[in-house]
């Protein structure tokens, strides 16, 4: 029997006082803010009283650290998997102003194909390695429930081919806040989304 759920969380803050694309750069670590967020999610999912028996996390340094309080709730050691990982992308540690690219006109050529997209790995190569990811674990599990712990862009991607939508979006319009968890069941050989919870909602207001 496959797990009975999956729990798709995003890492929480980064410290990033430059305000770079980081990507898969190393070093980039959790904030204090962002450690707080990681916390909510793990506390939320222990609440919701869910049978969590699994957790794998991406290799970067932030979702291993937002998997941290989830392993203290749950007694569970974080495994790892490099298909959970941050897309790669051409702009790595750079800012993504308007200003900046205009100063930089061999950059506009990164931009040529936004629907597959041009500047980094294609949208359907991370949605088939997450999907393949998710049927790994659920099918290692057996019963009860698994997290993963990933990033925006792939968390979103994963919606967009769960739901049936074209993976061509505004990034701006994401529904993969810092901290949330997105739920999936496995109906037949389909995923479905189920839930999203955002417990970190208030701390993103903060000052």
């Amino acid at each position: 029997m496959p797990a009975d759920r999956l729990h798709l969380v995003r890492h929480g803050e980064v410290h990033n006082p430059g305000g770079v694309l980081y990507g898969r750069l190393p070093h980039f670590h959790l904030s204090e803010r962002g450690q707080s967020m990681a916390k909510l999610a793990a506390d939320e999912l222990a609440a919701s009283g869910r049978p969590i028996k699994h957790l794998v996390s991406s290799p970067l340094l932030r979702t291993q650290q937002s998997a941290e309080p989830l392993g203290e709730n749950f007694g569970l050691d974080v495994l790892t998997d490099e298909r959970l990982i941050e897309p790669y992308n051409i702009f790595e540690g750079r800012k993504l102003g308007a200003g900046h690219i205009a100063v930089r006109p061999h950059l506009y050529y990164h931009l040529r194909n936004p629907q597959q997209p041009t500047w980094g790995e294609p949208y359907q190569a991370i949605a088939d390695r997450m999907l393949d990811a998710m049927d790994t674990v659920a099918d290692s599990v057996g019963s009860g429930d698994a997290v993963l712990v990933s990033h925006q862009l792939p968390i979103w991607v994963v919606h967009l081919a769960v739901a049936g939508e074209k993976f061509a979006h505004n990034p701006r319009k994401r529904r993969t806040a810092l901290s949330s968890v997105t739920s999936f069941e496995r109906q037949g050989n389909q995923w479905v989304e189920v839930d999203y919870k955002d417990p970190g909602a208030h701390l993103r207001g903060a000052i």
